[in-house]
């Protein structure tokens, strides 16, 4: 059998019989294209948008940013650096009824990571917690002692 006895003509077009069993479509192949006669056709840029890309992974750009972000890891401090810098917090609780202005450097813990960052206050203290440990400066900032690394006044 030659080719051309396989061949058969559909709507004008020559169509192997190969080409009738695996093409399903091959009966509305050449219709003419549909228009709706309700709805207006939509724009380039509508039809655009319909394929625009979606926010599958929502979320998935913010961790990315998180995990990029740094974050400090907390210094110990020596015995002799803590010894001085209980000197310099004992020197500061006999003066705080004068309410001596100072720069505190402390550590405040990353919420979401390991880690953190060093945070320089200055500011008027205001008051001392005895049972929570903790110093407040005259605009409401509270920091605790076993935070502080560094404090500096006049």
């Amino acid at each position: 059998m030659s080719s051309e006895s396989h061949q058969a003509c559909l709507n004008g077009r020559v169509v192997n019989e190969e080409d009738k069993v695996n093409d399903k479509y091959a009966h509305i192949i050449d219709l003419p294209h549909h228009m709706s006669k309700v709805r207006p056709q939509m724009t380039m840029y509508q039809r655009a948008a319909q394929f625009a890309p979606f926010a599958a992974l929502t979320g998935h750009s913010a961790a990315i940013r998180e995990t990029a972000r740094l974050t400090d890891k907390e210094i110990e401090l020596s015995e002799s650096e803590c010894n001085m810098l209980n000197q310099s917090i004992a020197l500061l609780l006999e003066h705080i009824g004068e309410h001596p202005y100072v720069s505190i450097t402390y550590f405040v813990h990353d919420p979401y990571k390991e880690g953190g960052k060093y945070i320089t206050h200055s500011g008027t203290i205001k008051s001392w917690d005895e049972y929570e440990q903790r110093i407040t400066f005259d605009d409401g900032t509270q920091i605790k002692v076993n935070e502080i690394i560094d404090i500096k006044g006049k």
